[in-house]
């Protein structure tokens, strides 16, 4: 966790914050706002005590009006002033401004017993699996647990297995020498030995072919990697984070995934709960996507209201944190007034079953027989779109309602692609 001091007054006039504060992941100690202080401690104090403050700190005014953020610049600290109305969304924003970067935005109770989890698993050298659906933070959890290792002074590589060109997987991933197949003009380490000593992240673990996957097994039980082209195995010292966004036993029992290799990454398994189960996260969040997308210190900060607040924490978001910072986004640019209001949200309703396709009309008289295997591959295609329709273009979540891997729905686009032009 990390440490944060708030004074006796801040938990006077608003004792709530010390409970939030807890749950976004941080040790909070209560202190007096005239004493001692370490170097780089920071505090949460309030405005009246702004002569024991430092540029490092968050002052706090509780008033009747309307929201403010004052960033911390020219030497005086950040200033946030909030009525009881707002004190939801103030308290995650305090929260936002003290974070490390390395700590995922939370708020959610469930979060924080999961970060204190991985804080502990972070601390061995022990290959990790974390499952959970797009958007729901893996690689965020990824770069926590790096941080939080013995390995944070070397690199932190982060490879999407699903955007890897598959006939070039393993040479990017293992290294190849050169001359060793057309192309391959010069020598390359491949990710393995570019994060030597460090943590390599390999987010859809399940995209991986199954030859590949021998291969990913052997390197992680023997610590060395076969670089194509090579007569002997190359030692690396790296730390193996994995994720899917399917259910990894399900992919082994359909015979889809090795199961030696699932038991060799699923040493310590962390699952991430769906964004719409994790309530508590939704303000965190939200807090951490305002601040990123607008620029605070040129056109000040635009507050969600009460009640478009309760409307964010109400939603299912099917396409999770991505989801929120598609709507946000949109709301900080239709909105009519001078915050973002529940009407400015312009939520859609979580995406229901896919139905089933129109039937498709064949000519009476056709001028050539009709082949069966078109008439499947056209309603195959009309599925994807009625998909797609309903995910508001979401490829992830299309591919999860129709049941197929995101690479199988990229073919079928392409697919869809070369019908158009022809």
């Amino acid at each position: 966790m990390s440490s944060l001091d708030v004074s006796r007054g801040v938990c006077a006039l608003v004792p709530g914050l010390q409970h939030w504060l807890e749950n976004a992941f941080y040790t909070v100690r209560v202190v007096d706002a005239a004493s001692p202080r370490g170097k780089d401690e920071r505090r949460v104090l309030l405005m009246t005590e702004i002569g024991q403050a430092t540029h490092r700190d968050i002052l706090i005014n509780l008033i009747d009006g309307a929201p403010s953020l004052v960033p911390a610049a020219n030497g005086l600290p950040a200033r946030i002033a909030f009525g009881l109305a707002d004190m939801g969304f103030a308290f995650a924003l305090i929260a936002e401004l003290a974070r490390p970067a390395a700590i995922p935005a939370v708020g959610d109770a469930s979060s924080m017993r999961l970060m204190a989890l991985a804080a502990r698993v972070a601390r061995s050298d022990a290959t990790v699996l974390i499952q959970g659906d797009t958007g729901t933070g893996k690689e965020g959890m990824a770069r926590f647990l790096h941080a939080r290792s013995g390995r944070i002074a070397h690199d932190f590589i982060a490879v999407n297995c699903a955007a890897l060109p598959e006939t070039m997987m393993e040479a990017m991933l293992f290294g190849h020498r050169k001359g060793s197949f057309t192309g391959a003009a010069q020598s390359s380490d491949g990710l393995f030995l570019a994060a030597d000593g460090g943590t390599l992240f390999l987010d859809e673990i399940a995209e991986l072919p199954l030859t590949l996957q021998a291969k990913l097994l052997r390197a992680l039980q023997e610590g060395e990697v076969l670089p194509v082209g090579a007569t002997h195995p190359v030692p690396v010292n790296v730390r193996v984070i994995a994720a899917c966004n399917r259910n990894l036993a399900a992919e082994v029992a359909a015979g889809r995934f090795r199961e030696d290799l699932y038991w060799r990454l699923n040493v310590m398994p962390l699952e991430l709960m769906p964004l719409g189960q994790r309530r508590g996260d939704v303000g965190a969040i939200a807090a951490a996507m305002l601040l990123r997308h607008q620029d605070v210190v040129r056109d000040g900060f635009v507050w969600p209201t009460a009640a478009a607040m309760d409307k964010l924490v109400a939603h299912a978001w099917p396409g999770n944190a991505r989801e929120l910072g598609n709507v946000l986004q949109r709301a900080l640019v239709l909105r009519e007034g001078d915050r973002i209001d529940a009407d400015d949200l312009h939520l859609t309703a979580a995406p229901q079953q896919i139905r089933v396709a129109a039937p498709i009309e064949l000519p009476a008289t056709p001028a050539e027989p009709i082949r069966l295997r078109d008439v499947a591959r056209h309603s195959k295609l009309e599925a994807i779109r009625i998909a797609l329709r309903e995910t508001d273009g979401h490829r992830a979540a299309a591919a999860r309602k129709l049941g197929i891997s995101e690479r199988t729905l990229r073919y079928r686009l392409a697919e869809m692609r070369e019908l158009a032009a022809a």
